[in-house]
């Protein structure tokens, strides 16, 4: 009986022991993500607060904080629709060249960032294809803050899509069904069934896009123009102090982007176990 009880247990472990698997697990983390951080946080310990304020609180460093977490929660918010739209369809719906659609999708992934920029540069500029139509009209995106919003929302609408495809395939139908014969409207529907059931993958695609476009750099630095305080970034900020040898600067740039990008993850997470209590 014991030996056949030692046997279940042994077989229902398919990784090693406990601690083995959690000593692992430990030990990357502080090589990939506790080290770095680490080293990145008491490199900015080496300035005076004098100097810390002044690194972080310059005109144009604001400038750039402003569009770049800007940027990104606009590119985040119009991805959030799209993405929810596209999935939609791919779980939904059925048509000629669903399979090369749904491929398309995760082509911001396999793509380089510094191809998507160039790409969309040569496609947004005034002697592109967009913008040679869209500059006579005096609607101007490339080398713009909206050419930076256009280049967020490519690299990351596949997060959202990503995430929510998989719940919107799992859903039940049944319900939808339940909620049809008792006389409710497609919206209805989707607002009270749907909806709630998808909530929590979107914020969850919401968030992953949003941390994805601050720390954009390749996609973004072609089709920016990096004029200082109108289409300057902060990644390029950070890396503008590098190559000025200003690396206490630079550090100290990333801890604010770093701590900023915290507040409004933990913000995002708390909206989601909330909806989830709520459900």
């Amino acid at each position: 009986m014991n030996n056949n009880q030692g046997t279940r247990k042994s077989a229902k472990r398919v990784l090693p022991g406990f601690g083995l698997t959690l000593g692992y697990t430990l030990f990357y983390l502080s090589i990939i993500v506790l080290i770095p951080l680490t080293a990145l946080i008491f490199k900015t310990f080496s300035l005076t607060w004098e100097q810390f304020w002044a690194a972080v609180s310059a005109p144009r460093v604001v400038a750039s904080y402003r569009l770049t977490f800007g940027a990104s929660f606009l590119a985040a918010l119009v991805n959030l629709v799209f993405g929810l739209l596209i999935a939609w369809v791919l779980v939904r719906y059925q048509f000629p060249g669903k399979k090369i659609v749904d491929a398309l999708v995760d082509l911001p992934f396999a793509l380089p960032t510094a191809v998507a920029g160039i790409s969309l540069t040569a496609l947004l500029a005034g002697n592109g294809w967009v913008g040679g139509i869209l500059e006579p009209l005096g609607i101007e995106l490339a080398f713009k803050p909206a050419g930076i919003v256009i280049a967020l929302i490519f690299i990351g609408l596949p997060f959202v899509v990503r995430t929510v495809q998989p719940v919107l395939e799992d859903s039940e139908k049944e319900l939808e069904e339940a909620a049809t014969s008792l006389g409710a409207s497609r919206w209805q529907i989707f607002r009270h069934v749907i909806l709630p059931a998808i909530t929590p993958a979107l914020l969850t695609g919401f968030a992953m896009a949003f941390a994805r476009a601050v720390g954009e750099y390749g996609s973004v630095i072609f089709i920016a123009g990096n004029m200082p305080m109108v289409s300057e970034i902060t990644p390029l900020i950070i890396i503008g102090k590098l190559e000025q040898y200003d690396y206490a600067g630079a550090t100290a740039v990333a801890v604010v982007m770093l701590v900023l990008s915290f507040i409004l993850l933990l913000v995002i997470n708390a909206l989601q176990a909330w909806q989830r209590r709520q459900a």
